[in-house]
């Protein structure tokens, strides 16, 4: 039986808040409860905004914070040329298309085709699904158009994609109030994110195929990451099938909210690792705050079940 592996894999584009501090610590109580492994990532494709200095920051927040992990740190940046092969084989599928639609030519578009935006459909995350516009351009004008360097992203074809394989899609998510047998089977719906984007024209890859190839190649077993990426693991298990990847158990985790019951972000002093360290929290506050302190009761009987 593989050993279960799980990862933290967070982007060094700012500091680390609770929410981050939540899901480091509860990936490591999850891996330690089954004797598991425990990978750190850094997800830096944004080379503009991810910066050595924030991973320097986050690695010490999270050491701080009593979160350690297996050496070496995956580093995206550094694995380009193996997103890029998978890039091309999609497009040696027929499975992508370039698409050339600023957010402003998304609008327009959208505006001729329907005479509005307001009764078109959004994606999971609310935004306006890509018109198919581009998926009947001449590979001529595809060509004339990139050789001219038009900006454009590298776009799935949902349409093609989801005939391309062959079984309904569905991945397992564990609970943390029940024991892995019985974990749920969830249906995935891929089609409600429309064509997403796959690689853009200057970085060979996005969010969805850098997370899929590398939970692949690093043998993740286990993602537990937010509940804000729910909606996304139906994309992650439509390119896992493409690529014939076995997926992961899934742990979508509760989201820390402010006062006004919104998701806590990087750019607020209050809620970030360095600003409450600086004040003089200890990690141990740090673990109340999070509600994951089980100090004065008997802890492990919540991770118990992750062992049958």
């Amino acid at each position: 039986m593989t050993d279960p592996v799980f990862r933290f894999a967070p982007s060094p584009n700012g500091h680390l808040h609770l929410g981050h501090a939540y899901s480091a610590l509860l990936n490591q109580r999850m891996a330690d409860a089954c004797g598991g492994r425990l990978l750190l990532r850094m997800e830096d494709i944004d080379r503009e905004r991810c910066t050595p200095a924030l991973e320097q920051s986050m690695q010490e927040d999270l050491h701080w914070i009593g979160f350690e992990w297996e050496k070496p740190v995956r580093r995206q940046s550094e694995h380009f040329s193996v997103y890029e092969e998978a890039l091309d084989r999609l497009i040696g599928l027929e499975l992508v298309y370039p698409a050339f639609l600023s957010r402003g030519g998304i609008r327009r578009e959208i505006g001729h085709i329907a005479g509005g935006v307001d009764n078109w459909p959004r994606d999971p995350d609310g935004a306006l699904l890509y018109p198919h516009t581009d998926r009947q351009l001449p590979a001529r004008e595809r060509d004339r158009r990139i050789a001219q360097g038009q900006p454009f992203s590298w776009r799935l074809n949902m349409d093609r994609a989801l005939n391309h394989i062959s079984a309904p899609l569905s991945w397992r998510e564990i609970s943390l109030d029940s024991p892995i047998e019985e974990a749920a089977m969830v249906e995935a719906a891929p089609q409600v994110w429309g064509d997403v984007i796959i690689a853009r024209k200057d970085i060979p890859t996005s969010y969805h195929l850098s997370v899929v190839i590398d939970d692949a190649l690093q043998g993740i077993t286990h993602v537990v990451r937010g509940k804000d990426l729910f909606h996304a693991t139906s994309v992650h298990r439509l390119l896992q099938q493409i690529f014939d990847i076995e997926p992961p158990l899934y742990h979508h985790h509760s989201l820390l909210l402010d006062k006004d019951g919104k998701k806590l972000s990087k750019s607020r002093k209050d809620t970030s690792l360095r600003s409450l360290r600086e004040d003089g929290a200890t990690p141990a506050e740090i673990k109340a705050m999070v509600g994951l302190s089980f100090e004065g009761h008997n802890g492990d009987e919540w991770f118990d079940k992750l062992r049958r």
